[in-house]
């Protein structure tokens, strides 16, 4: 035994101290840390000079460790008692459990295997923020951005997912916020956001023009718009017929003007005179016996009045003064030939003999006949009832205060 790692614990000799070696004597046998004893605990010397049995210390190892999920181990000194593993974690993890393992006296390992758990959460990085004017003559514009750039230290796949609309998609004026979240085999989570910030470029709002209105694309005075202007019946349009709202916010072109239509008055016929008027101005022809008249007196001093009024409402005065052979016919201080005046009042059997105004529509049918003055009043009721049609009225609305 003395070349083997065995100490005796203890020996007894039935002659005495020191006489372990003589027939009778008895040892308790026992190993040194690290190793087993293998064989007879306790053996005694014979008559035969010989001790009863043998025995020996093997040397105590622990079991191989198995390997750990994303993650090692070191053991310098090997798995012999009291020797040390120490766990290490691949990058992107971190040990959970115990780091450290020892080696035991019974072949053992102290602790319990450890895991390394994926707690770092994957990088992502979003597109840049992005600034974008609209489409000429829209309010919107398509906006694309690339894949945003994720990472992991894990390695492992990704999952992407996108709060927001997809790259390549139609956006609306004003601000809005796509998110983006990556998410781990571990469910750790990572999230960036940008902004897509569509501009709608305008132009001061234009004014219709007096006496006509506008028609507009889009919505009437952003980049591209085209507007139109239109003159009211009995008007025409000077300058442009369309503008466009220019990139840098301005208008193309001077605004186009409505002035009234010009009427030939050296006229022969009452029907060449009533075809200017043909579906642009309506009529009221006032016809008096004579100056004096004093129905005619108190009308004229209310038409005066209502001059403007009746140009909002699209009627020209057409007046009768007089009979044969001192007649006379004027529109607006022009005169007209005393065979048209004559023609008026035939055609529209108007008598000379007393004060009467006659209300003719854009298509030169009669529509309304007065005997007795009439209120500028009572004249713009009855045409806002039963001549104007819904577009003249909303534009009569807009325009009121004009007169005023």
């Amino acid at each position: 035994w003395t070349h083997l790692p065995i100490q005796c614990v203890s020996c007894s000799s039935p002659y005495g101290r020191n006489l372990y070696s003589s027939l009778g004597s008895r040892c308790e046998l026992s190993c040194d840390r690290g190793y087993k004893l293998l064989g007879r605990p306790s053996v005694q010397c014979m008559a035969s000079r010989r001790w009863s049995g043998t025995a020996y210390c093997r040397r105590v190892r622990c079991h191989v460790l198995p390997l750990i999920s994303h993650g090692t181990y070191h053991c310098p000194d090997g798995t012999v008692v009291d020797s040390r593993c120490e766990y290490m974690c691949d990058p992107g993890h971190q040990i959970e459990g115990d780091r450290l393992r020892i080696c035991q006296d019974g072949g053992s390992w102290s602790g319990s295997e450890p895991t390394c758990a994926d707690l770092e959460p994957p990088k992502i990085k979003c597109p840049a923020s992005k600034v974008k004017v609209a489409e000429p003559d829209k309010l919107t514009a398509k906006v694309s951005w690339d894949r945003p750039q994720v990472s992991d230290s894990a390695g492992k796949s990704l999952d992407l997912m996108r709060v927001g609309p997809e790259s390549g998609s139609v956006f609306t004026e004003g601000i809005h916020i796509i998110r983006y979240r990556v998410y781990d085999q571990a469910k750790n989570r990572a999230a960036c956001k940008f902004s897509v910030h569509i501009e709608v470029k305008r132009c001061p709002a234009l004014k219709p023009p007096i006496h006509g209105y506008l028609t507009c694309s889009s919505s009437k005075n952003n980049y591209g718009a085209v507007c139109e202007s239109h003159c009211e019946s009995g008007y025409e349009r000077q300058g442009p017929a369309t503008r466009v709202c220019q990139f840098n916010r301005s208008w193309s072109d001077e605004p186009a003007l409505c002035t009234s239509m010009q009427i030939k008055t050296d006229v022969r016929t009452a029907a060449a005179l009533l075809d200017q008027f043909y579906e642009k101005r309506r009529l009221l022809v006032v016809s008096t016996p004579d100056l004096g008249n004093e129905y005619y007196k108190l009308q004229n001093i209310m038409l005066q009045k209502a001059d403007c009024g009746l140009d909002l409402r699209h009627v020209t005065v057409i007046e009768l003064l007089g009979v044969q052979p001192k007649e006379v016919g004027r529109i607006k201080g022009r005169h007209l030939d005393t065979q048209v005046v004559e023609d008026l009042r035939q055609s529209l059997r108007i008598s000379t003999s007393y004060f009467t105004m006659v209300l003719l529509d854009e298509y030169g049918m009669d529509r309304e006949r007065f005997v007795n003055p009439a209120s500028s009043e009572e004249l713009f009721a009855h045409i806002e009832d039963f001549l104007l049609d819904e577009d003249e009225r909303e534009r009569l609305e807009a325009n009121r205060e004009f007169c005023d």
